[in-house]
């Protein structure tokens, strides 16, 4: 499903060369190609530019569940009032032991 393949495009072209003409669709296709090459070199100049370092940094600030977004917003004496984190109960191992 999805995706564009080869055959999707021949028959654009063929529309296209019968609308413009065959001077005029390789002047389109000459700046559409042009264009493209802008696009890329600017698309690669800032990526190149982007501090990629400072942005790792900053999104592992970034809290992942709603609790952590709280815990940021509150103050230390609200963190206080909160009380102690919840701690897990360990359930205690029962060995069986086989007689033999």
């Amino acid at each position: 499903m999805g995706g564009f393949h080869l055959l999707d495009l021949i028959p654009i072209l063929v529309i296209g060369l019968l609308i413009l003409g065959p001077k005029t669709f390789h002047s389109v296709a000459r700046n559409a190609g042009k264009g493209m090459k802008k696009a890329k070199s600017a698309k690669d100049s800032l990526l190149a530019d982007l501090p990629i370092e400072e942005i790792n940094k900053i999104t592992q600030q970034i809290p992942m569940s709603p609790q952590q977004a709280v815990l940021k917003l509150l103050t230390p004496e609200e963190q206080e009032q909160q009380g102690p984190k919840r701690k897990k109960k360990k359930v205690p191992s029962v060995s069986v032991e086989e007689e033999g």
